[in-house]
């Protein structure tokens, strides 16, 4: 059905004019969005390119079989019936802000607010083909378990896990997920009695990867990098990928039978020539309403948007989460004519807990200071449960928790 035909209806049914809204993205900060929209009584259109779900911050757990793909996936379709919002699937192919409407496939979608929550490319690398993620595309997290299996069924081997930087924004690095992933590796062949015959190493470009955690977050990880045998190397540039290892730009090589490796975001390609402001690093421009500079009607949220603030700023689905909520609130001030605004920076700030397969470690960091909190087994369950209450809070089937 035509979408733009459907709202000319809801119209003349209401004897009103409704406004349209679409939200782009069907991740963290465009669900939430679309969420918090309908609870304003808009009707609202989600736009993905897929047709579930994701919950990244349980897919370290797909590569070491202890979680199924399907168990981290919520089909959209039942997110959509949970809250009511109208559900497009498909890619978008072009934004043309000045005439408020988007291309999504062969379809042409009108709107009267438009909310950019589609996250962000990747930095792309030479012989990138060599090495395998997860923060990308969701299967991927599948062909690296294939991949991992299939050099335990060796018996022996040499595993790297890294993450990288964008030179042009900082606030995109991945890196708490790839410390996971390799403290889970580490577990599961501990569990396998394996380990002796495994080395593991992760590696950066950056010098101090992890520091914007806090020192005293970074001093906690050397420490459990070194109990656990795990070799650092780290302050050299990235020259590029090979079949059996990385290549650094003093001319060493880190040699690796399977190299795990989370690139840097980038901003989003089909965005150039948009007529949208885009910063070096091509990341949407917006105020701290989430409002995109230069569009009454166009909001940012989550990994395509540039944030300001703080040298440690990062991009994570909670701060997603609240750019998406401050962004539904002055849609609807904007909507009704009141002068409330609400800011994102007021919510700046790093939450994880950090998996390591048999425990964990609760990380905060905000202006005043960095907290790193060891939760041995507990932790491990704790993260468990959020991933459970997860999915049945965003399908209403228990009541949410404000801020979580």
């Amino acid at each position: 059905m035509d979408v733009g035909h459907r709202w000319a209806r809801h119209e003349k049914n209401r004897g009103e004019i409704v406004k349209r809204i679409v939200v782009l993205g069907g991740g963290f900060g465009g669900l939430e969005c679309a969420i918090h929209l309908r609870k304003f009584k808009y009707d609202v259109t989600l736009v993905s390119d897929r047709d579930y779900f994701y919950i990244y911050p349980l897919s370290i757990w797909i590569p070491t079989g202890e979680s199924e793909f399907d168990s981290v996936c919520i089909p959209l379709d039942k997110l959509r019936q949970a809250h009511g919002f109208d559900f497009v699937l498909g890619p978008v192919s072009a934004i043309e802000p000045h005439e408020n409407q988007i291309a999504v496939g062969n379809e042409t979608l009108q709107y009267d607010y438009l909310v950019l929550a589609f996250g962000a490319d990747k930095v792309q690398h030479e012989g990138q083909e060599y090495f395998h993620s997860i923060c990308g595309k969701p299967e991927d997290a599948l062909v690296l378990k294939k991949e991992l299996d299939r050099l335990m069924s060796r018996g022996s081997g040499r595993i790297a896990v890294g993450f990288g930087g964008n030179p042009k924004d900082r606030t995109g690095v991945r890196g708490g997920p790839a410390f996971e992933l390799l403290f889970n590796i580490d577990h599961l062949l501990r569990k396998k009695r394996m380990r002796d015959q495994f080395t593991l190493t992760f590696f950066a470009p950056m010098p101090r990867p992890g520091i914007r955690l806090g020192e005293k977050a970074l001093g906690m990880m050397d420490k459990m990098l070194a109990r656990l045998d795990i070799t650092k190397w780290v302050g050299t540039k990235i020259e590029a990928f090979e079949p059996d290892g990385v290549l650094f730009a003093d001319g060493s090589k880190l040699e690796s039978d399977l190299t795990l490796f989370i690139p840097a975001n980038a901003g989003k390609r089909m965005l150039r020539g948009s007529g949208l402001p885009l910063t070096e690093a091509g990341f949407v421009k917006i105020n701290d309403d989430c409002q995109v500079e230069g569009f009454e009607n166009v909001y940012a949220v989550g990994d395509i948007a540039n944030i300001d603030g703080p040298d440690w700023r990062a991009k994570q689905g909670h701060l997603a989460e609240a750019m998406a909520r401050i962004a539904a609130f002055n849609i609807h001030a904007q909507v009704s004519g009141s002068a409330k605004r609400k800011g994102y920076q007021a919510h700046m700030n790093i939450v994880c807990v950090l998996d390591t397969g048999n425990g964990a470690a609760f990380v905060h960091r905000n202006d005043k200071r960095g907290v790193i909190l060891p939760l041995p087994i507990v932790g491990h369950w704790l993260k468990k449960a959020w991933g459970l209450y997860c999915k049945l809070s965003k399908l209403k089937r228990i009541p949410r928790i404000p801020g979580l």
